[in-house]
């Protein structure tokens, strides 16, 4: 599948196939994590397959009974920190592990969409109990529940916010577009509903008519 191809198909799957995924497709998309970048290359990072079906349910009870995880291969991408934490102390432990390991979370999706897969990046969870099911030590921390199987139906790209409401230039507010750049080759249809009347400004509308 072509790079472009990937990002524009990735999305977040919530209803699987009870097709299995192939343990070959899952070890191509833990490799896929492990090439990812990360603070001073100490790859602070580690993965734990779930595969124990007592062990899947409990992992669904500490994330909030999120019962559609059932189907789906589960895979906890959790944080090693003790090498992170000696070398960079505090912002190593509270930013650069959160960092290397969303690198590596991203460079999972992406080879699971390569794959033909489907996945969702899962942060509603129990970290304690999370921790204390997988047993884990100190030094490593959960950070993510990723959720890979084989996508049920297809999935409609969301809204995305276009290029120029999320883009400044040189300083904050500074937009782009009074800048004389040439977005026009950038902007999709699907980008522009967010820019006004999005859900973000119904649901505001919704409750400064109706506040609580």
């Amino acid at each position: 599948m072509e790079f472009e191809d990937v990002l524009n198909n990735r999305r977040s799957i919530r209803l699987f196939q009870k097709k299995i995924v192939e343990r070959d497709k899952l070890f191509k998309i833990i490799n896929a994590a492990t090439l990812a970048p990360s603070a001073g290359n100490l790859q602070s990072w580690h993965f734990v397959i779930i595969e124990d079906e007592s062990i899947k349910s409990e992992i669904i009870s500490a994330a909030m009974q999120q019962d559609w995880l059932r189907n789906a291969k589960i895979l906890v991408v959790c944080a090693k920190t003790d090498n992170t934490v000696r070398f960079y102390g505090d912002r190593g432990l509270n930013l650069y592990c959160i960092q290397d390991t969303a690198a590596a979370i991203e460079n999972i999706l992406l080879e699971a969409t390569n794959l033909g897969l489907g996945s969702c990046w899962v942060g509603a969870y129990d970290d304690k109990a999370v921790s204390r099911i997988l047993k884990l030590p100190d030094n490593i921390k959960p950070v993510a529940i990723i959720a890979i199987g084989y996508s049920q139906g297809s999935q409609i790209m969301p809204n995305r916010y276009s290029i120029e409401s999320v883009v400044s230039h040189d300083e904050y507010g500074k937009r782009i577009i009074d800048e004389g750049f040439d977005l026009a080759p950038l902007i999709k249809p699907e980008t522009k509903k967010l820019n006004k009347g999005g859900m973000f400004d119904k649901l505001l509308r919704k409750w400064r008519r109706n506040p609580e």
